[in-house]
């Protein structure tokens, strides 16, 4: 078994595409108005879905911007850059770049649908 690809499930595809490709530098196949995914680094195996297409697994079985569970995590060579590039881009931030305890640079923010997304870099 691979996990091959973690899709989030949102009530606006394209605004979420567009975040992901400006914070990723990654383009974005765009499937149909419903679905975008990633299929290169350095976002390789993101999916971004409309909630309406969820339905086919059921009725309520997906909640656009409900997560508080899931972290995405992204590694860079620089934090400190990549914190003055995302100024414009990030609206909603967790962290600034801080030191963690495990040894990591990180910053930590919020895409438009309040997912939690880690960027970080050892020394």
């Amino acid at each position: 078994m691979t996990l091959k690809q973690t899709r989030l499930v949102t009530t606006d595809v394209a605004k979420l595409t567009r975040f992901y490709e400006s914070v990723s530098q990654a383009k974005a196949e765009v499937l149909s108005n419903d679905y975008a995914q990633f299929q290169n680094e350095p976002c390789k195996g993101l999916a971004i879905i409309a909630q309406a297409t969820t339905q086919a697994y059921g009725d309520g079985v997906a909640e656009a911007a409900a997560n508080r569970s899931v972290i995405l995590d992204f590694e860079v060579d620089c934090v400190d850059a990549e914190y003055e590039r995302l100024q414009d881009i990030v609206s909603d931030w967790v962290m600034s770049p801080k030191l963690m305890p495990w040894g990591a640079r990180a910053i930590v923010f919020r895409d438009p649908d309040g997912n939690l997304v880690n960027i970080y870099a050892h020394p």
